[in-house]
């Protein structure tokens, strides 16, 4: 179960970078905005690739996540499941960026397809990223996915 809960905050990122590129609206160029829109860009084709070394320089050493169910995860757990994901299709919409001084929080809806003991799944997650700026660089030091109850 755990397990499970890791894979969708993976999810979670990698549709985080969807949604912020999806956007019909975007903020002015070389604003801090835009910069974490580029950076939460690079973690989602990081997370796609698989790439551990574009991962490890976005996500802080001290990086932790959340789950719905109550589950907590920390970066070397998160590597774990980014080894295992088999992910597609993100429609993205709904999402924020807010900026305080060096803290900056990500906020958006996705739906997701992924690949699960050889079946599709598909769900809606609402998610949240937190960021901040240390010694002159953004990295993500927080995460929490939660699923959307379908009716």
């Amino acid at each position: 179960m755990k397990r499970i809960a890791i894979a969708v905050c993976v999810i979670v990122l990698v549709f985080a970078a969807a949604i912020i590129a999806q956007t019909a609206v975007q903020p002015k160029s070389g604003s801090v905005e835009q910069e974490l829109i580029k950076l939460e860009n690079e973690l989602g084709n990081a997370l796609a690739k698989r790439d551990a070394a574009s991962i490890n320089r976005l996500l802080a050493d001290d990086c932790m996540g959340t789950e719905s169910d109550g589950s907590v995860w920390d970066k070397a757990q998160f590597f774990e499941v980014v080894k295992s994901l088999d992910i597609s299709s993100p429609v993205s919409d709904e999402w924020k960026v807010r900026v305080y001084g060096n803290v900056a929080v990500v906020m958006g809806r996705y739906t997701y397809k992924k690949q699960s003991a050889g079946h599709e799944v598909t769900g809606q997650e609402r998610f949240t990223d937190t960021w901040v700026k240390r010694a002159g660089r953004w990295q993500c030091v927080a995460m929490h996915a939660s699923e959307i109850a379908q009716k």
